[in-house]
């Protein structure tokens, strides 16, 4: 993008050209957000303020909002500090596709003004959204600015959390390996290889503690899975729907921590309840570590991630058994879904001629997938018969999160279709059965894969409602086998392809 476009609607700024307007005083920009937050801390009272007392156990943003709440933090100064990280480290990282600077700061000093600012459960944490998801006066993909928030927007604020920016993702939510027609978003653990999204870079970076995504066929869990992060997708109908094909896409959490994720999605979701992750009662635990289809591969790295997470699970009580889930054909339907995806609904698109040849074609392919009939109803009837069945005898279903590394960091969006296609198929095939039900699932990290230098994870999945169970379960897993929240400046030819 060149310096003239870096100006958009309304004073937003592209994040590659633009360096945040701070004007709180005596502002150490070099500091990271989490040390000046235990700085302010120590400085607003005589004594040591206990980590405990403050969540910093548990994750940063519990542990901002707690001080903002208190009067120990000025949320000015946190996103003051966020926005000077994200415009440093975009050269590396690119997930930003517009910073708001200056509207943040602004929202940020008219948070300390609300009566409610001791009850709000996200004071002043510094969130992103992905691109595409409505916020009022910013730039929507294909169209003008929109003229209202999102619902999930809408809530994240009146939560408290001050949403920094939009992160990059790639045109109608389609392409798993590609945030946009411009960039390449790299691994933060490894940059030769692919990030997933834009939003798990951030997260992994250290950019911000939550990001809101966008999961069509698996996209939060995954991209979490490539960055070493936790992510979740509620169940259908859990969280207002994330677009106008919002039957197979949900909108997900991505953070550093189960309980940040947990607090985040309780506001999305305007239920309290799922912000409490105290652990679970005894829970039946199936693994299942077969692909759903045989002529897949599965990276033996990743097949050892589910299964450190179920001997976890097991030594914390929970009663863990092998077991083979009932795929059938959910892998092929989800893929008819996916391809049909927007094809009745692109003409509601606001300037849907700025669509790129590429989408155009497979909006076009879309269509022939609907006057075929392709995509029906009864196959997703048959999917859940046999998962309804499946879960009658258990609570959960642990399955690796991928099933290979992720895929170089390249521009696939200029690659072939088949290579793309291919590519998502290969080291995704567990996640898009749960988008074509509509039943929550979460990806938790379970250490590193030794070849690629990043991280490996297990997907947790439960029936309709479970969604307070998983987070539970991955919360106990994160306590006792905790994983690095952000990953580690990587000296240059450190990696392999």
């Amino acid at each position: 993008m060149s310096d003239e476009a870096a100006v958009v609607a309304n004073g937003s700024m592209s994040a590659r050209n633009a360096a945040p307007q701070t004007t709180i005083p005596n502002a150490k920009t070099t500091e990271t957000a989490f040390a000046r937050l235990l700085g302010a801390a120590a400085d607003a009272r005589p004594e040591r303020i206990a980590e405990a007392e403050y969540g910093l156990e548990r994750g940063p943003a519990a542990t901002i909002a707690a001080c903002v709440r208190d009067g120990l933090l000025h949320p000015g100064q946190v996103a003051a500090d966020a926005g000077t990280r994200i415009s440093a480290a975009e050269r590396d990282v690119d997930a930003f596709s517009v910073l708001r600077a200056e509207q943040a700061m602004a929202e940020s000093v008219g948070l300390m003004e609300r009566d409610d600012l001791d009850v709000l459960p996200l004071a002043g944490v510094p969130v992103a959204v992905e691109h595409g998801v409505a916020i009022a006066g910013e730039p929507v993909p294909w169209g003008t600015a929109a003229a209202a928030d999102h619902p999930v927007v809408a809530r994240l604020r009146a939560a408290g959390a001050v949403v920094l920016g939009l992160v990059a993702a790639p045109e109608l939510g389609r392409w798993v390996t590609s945030a946009d027609g411009e960039r390449v978003v790299r691994n933060p653990w490894n940059p030769t290889r692919n990030a997933g999204s834009a939003a798990a870079a951030a997260i992994a970076a250290g950019l911000v503690p939550v990001a809101h995504g966008c999961d069509g066929l698996g996209s939060v869990r995954v991209a979490a899975a490539c960055c070493g992060i936790f992510g979740i997708k509620p169940g259908q109908y859990t969280v207002p729907g994330a677009g106008a094909w919002s039957g197979l896409v949900e909108s997900g959490v991505l953070a550093t921590s189960v309980d940040d994720a947990a607090l985040a999605l309780s506001v999305l979701a305007a239920r309290p309840d799922l912000a409490d992750v105290d652990p679970p009662a005894r829970l039946r635990i199936g693994l299942a570590v077969d692909p759903p289809s045989g002529l897949m591969r599965v990276d033996r790295h990743w097949t050892a991630a589910a299964r450190r997470a179920a001997s976890v699970a097991a030594a914390a009580g929970h009663l863990v058994e092998p077991t083979a889930l009932p795929y059938g054909n959910a892998l092929f339907a989800a893929s008819l879904r996916w391809l049909a995806l927007g094809a009745r609904d692109a003409p509601e698109l606001p300037e849907p001629d700025q669509l790129s040849r590429r989408a155009r074609r497979r909006l076009a392919l879309g269509r022939t997938v609907h006057r075929l009939r392709l995509a029906r109803p009864a196959q997703i009837d048959r999917v859940e018969a046999r998962l309804l069945e499946f879960f009658e005898r258990y609570d959960v279903v642990i399955t690796p999160t991928l099933a290979a590394p992720p895929p170089t960091a390249r521009a696939w969006h200029f690659r072939n279709r088949p290579a793309t296609l291919l590519a998502g198929a290969r080291f995704a095939p567990f996640t898009p059965m749960w988008n074509l039900v509509g039943w929550p699932a979460a990806s938790v990290p379970m250490g590193m894969h030794p070849r690629s230098g990043t991280p490996v994870a297990a997907q947790l999945a439960g029936p309709p409602g479970s969604e307070s169970t998983l987070l539970r379960l991955s919360a106990q897993l994160e306590a006792r086998h905790p994983w690095r929240r952000t990953a580690p400046a990587a000296p240059p030819g450190r990696f392999r392809r």
